[in-house]
């Protein structure tokens, strides 16, 4: 489906829920694919005919200018992709101060880095996606590996304006256990741990 200039598709990993129901529904290109959330993404990226991509997981919710805001971002020529900050929302709440500043450290650390984390709607322009084979097909830090890719293109571009995705994580292993196990997680795969073994300590297999 394509409204107002936008290419709208949804890739689902082979659940037993609904979402392709609903897809079909609100009448939004659907397709299946090997369940991942690299795997997935890549499947997106490669039935897209758009010049820019932007990966927006379930749980996000976009500005209602987010299209203005890529496209004006992607304007200058030596610019290949960037991501959002990031809010924790809390069941359409306002997210608490300890959700706040959670929040506001990921967009520090990812200011500082150059480093987005798909929570972030990573959007980036097409050709430079395929140049550097788009996201790794690895269980875990996906998102990590492709900004890799990406900065030896460019730096990001970081946009201010904010996205809003689920704290249910948070909520649910308990916001301090989750700051550790993230923190832990970065620095084993950034010391070498496989991908897979860090999946598995995340809780995916």
């Amino acid at each position: 489906m394509i409204s107002n200039g936008v290419e709208v598709i949804l890739v689902d990993g082979n659940s037993a829920d609904e979402t392709l129901a609903v897809g079909k529904r609100f009448d939004i290109r659907v397709v299946n694919a090997q369940r991942g959330r690299a795997a997935q993404q890549n499947a997106g990226a490669a039935i897209a005919i758009g010049d820019m991509l932007l990966f927006l997981h379930a749980d996000t919710r976009l500005p209602a200018n987010a299209l203005e805001l890529v496209t004006r971002a992607l304007k200058h020529p030596h610019t290949a992709w960037g991501r959002f900050d990031v809010a924790l929302i809390t069941s359409g709440l306002q997210p608490d101060l300890m959700l706040r500043t959670i929040a506001f450290m990921m967009n520090m650390r990812s200011r500082w880095s150059g480093n987005a984390t798909g929570d972030q709607c990573i959007f980036v322009r097409r050709k430079a996606f395929f140049d550097v084979g788009g996201f790794p097909e690895i269980p875990l830090m996906e998102d990590i590996a492709l900004s890799q890719r990406l900065k030896k293109i460019a730096r990001p571009v970081c946009l201010r304006e904010r996205v809003e995705t689920s704290a249910r994580r948070w909520q649910t292993r308990g916001v301090w256990r989750t700051v550790m196990l993230m923190w832990w997680l970065r620095f084993a795969y950034w010391i070498g741990v496989s991908p897979k073994r860090l999946a598995r300590w995340y809780g995916y297999a």
